[in-house]
């Protein structure tokens, strides 16, 4: 019962209530007026909110990917029998507990144009550094940066996946005369499928509901020239800044069905690509 009542309490009812609340003009302070889809009418009519979902879409197509292939190559090396193993383990992992906002602070410093450290390395090589976050078109790849810095969680079930792989697989592999780049090829990679096909749908999902990392960096404002005005920030914005609530119960409901779209998608994908053993 008590587990039932809170689904229903924090829940059902939150989500029932905004899928009314996006047909009104529920502002917080006055109940509003039902305008039945009118919200979603002028959302489409909303230039903000284009440059929203293409900042969002930009990060998740580039961060997603990106994130796979370093949290794998990354684990690949973490799963090497070298002395002091797991040190380099727990370094990888310890930027993964630092809160967003401290490696949002971190991160100001070492990409400030004038005395970051990222710059002043960058001058010692003869390389013109950036201006990184102050720059529209800098701004989005510096956020990539950023993030890629926290892959640490996603390499922990890379390596949970590696070591589930079992070893009778090698051995057969090398006395057949296979390399340790075809062994990696024809073993690790496929059967490293189920893993990587769960972290491409929890990164999808996080990457577009990207909020706090921008959020801190920019003060909610998104700039410069909104470059940085994620989805879920101008939601944020619209439904706790404007108390424009009914407006940002639309968005949330079209995210919603985008996250659903594109997950579906990937689930009808993952049939040609992902590889469970046992049933190959």
């Amino acid at each position: 019962m008590p587990w039932i009542i809170g689904l229903l309490l924090f829940h059902a009812y939150p989500l029932i209530m905004s899928a009314y609340y996006s047909l009104t003009t529920y502002s917080i302070l006055e109940p509003g007026e039902f305008v039945g889809f009118d919200n979603y009418a002028n959302l489409f009519k909303d230039r903000v909110f284009w440059i929203s979902i293409y900042n969002t879409l930009y990060y998740t197509v580039i961060f997603v990917p990106l994130s796979i292939a370093f949290g794998v190559c990354l684990a690949l090396l973490l799963n090497l029998k070298i002395r002091g193993q797991g040190i380099y383990r727990t370094l990888f992992f310890i930027p993964s507990l630092v809160p967003p906002v401290a490696t949002t602070i971190i991160w100001l410093w070492l990409l400030n144009p004038q005395f970051g450290l990222v710059n002043y390395w960058l001058d010692k090589i003869g390389i013109s550094g950036p201006p990184w976050i102050g720059s529209e078109a800098w701004s989005k790849p510096s956020l990539i940066l950023m993030s890629l810095w926290g892959t640490g969680q996603a390499v922990v079930i890379y390596l949970a996946g590696l070591q589930d792989i079992p070893q009778d697989y090698y051995d057969a592999a090398s006395v057949d005369g296979a390399s340790a780049w075809q062994r990696t090829k024809t073993i690790t990679l496929p059967l490293l499928t189920p893993v990587i096909f769960f972290n491409l749908i929890m990164g999808t999902i996080g990457a577009l509901q990207n909020f706090v990392l921008p959020f801190t960096l920019t003060n909610g404002q998104g700039t410069p020239a909104n470059s940085m005005m994620f989805y879920v920030m101008y939601l944020y914005t619209n439904g706790f800044a404007y108390l424009k609530m009914g407006y940002a119960s639309a968005m949330a409901w079209i995210l919603f069905l985008i996250v659903v779209g594109l997950t579906a998608l990937i689930f009808v994908t993952q049939k040609r690509w992902v590889h469970y053993q046992g049933k190959e």
